[in-house]
């Protein structure tokens, strides 16, 4: 859940300009392409200094180990701007939330890799759980401003909502690791939606 303007599915966190942010965000946007492209059992210090061009020495003092780079991953995007489309329809704004979803999920994106290296490493996994959470909180949106508009009932759950939409892909894409168009994604976010205004997600 991501906002097109973000270059990474974990942006940078905002900070301060200098050379410490530029070595960050250098160094993460490493670890993302080496997660891509090797997984979790080849990421090394030594090939995210390469790509980075940030010395080996500078990473080790700063993170030491190849989980703690994960977690500064996943944690680059706690203090990002990104917030769900504003549409004007529960339908239409869950739309957009599904394709943002599925292209990080579906594309060249590195996500599904930084999801898979979560769970490798317990440390990771909980700053997975944080990443997702924030973003689901910040997702809540869509509903509560359906039920402003008057589309859905007042005692909607978010939760449930976003849940119903979102699920399909992580299942389909990530656990089964099957192809979804985003048509098939549009479809989900459509039903939910549908869902939702008849009343099912009701707290």
């Amino acid at each position: 859940m991501n906002a097109e303007a973000d270059a990474t599915p974990f942006p940078e966190r905002r900070r301060p300009g200098g050379r410490s942010a530029r070595v960050r965000a250098e160094v993460l946007a490493a670890v993302e392409q080496e997660l891509a492209e090797h997984g979790y059992d080849g990421l090394t210090v030594d090939d995210v200094a390469r790509r980075s061009g940030v010395h080996r020495t500078t990473i080790y003092r700063r993170w030491k180990t190849v989980d703690a780079l994960l977690v500064a991953l996943l944690e680059a995007g706690e203090d990002d701007t990104w917030a769900p489309a504003d549409t004007g329809s529960l339908a239409a704004d869950l739309t957009a939330l599904n394709r943002e979803l599925h292209a990080s999920l579906a594309g060249t994106s590195p996500t599904g890799a930084v999801i898979a290296a979560a769970f490798r490493a317990p440390a990771a996994a909980a700053a997975l759980t944080r990443f997702w959470d924030d973003r689901y909180q910040r997702s809540a949106a869509v509903v509560t401003r359906a039920v402003t508009r008057g589309e859905i009932p007042e005692d909607t759950d978010p939760d449930r909502v976003l849940m119903a939409a979102t699920s399909p892909l992580f299942h389909q894409l990530v656990l089964r690791r099957q192809p979804m168009t985003p048509a098939e994604a549009d479809r989900w976010a459509a039903d939910a939606a549908a869902a939702a205004v008849a009343g099912i997600y009701r707290a």
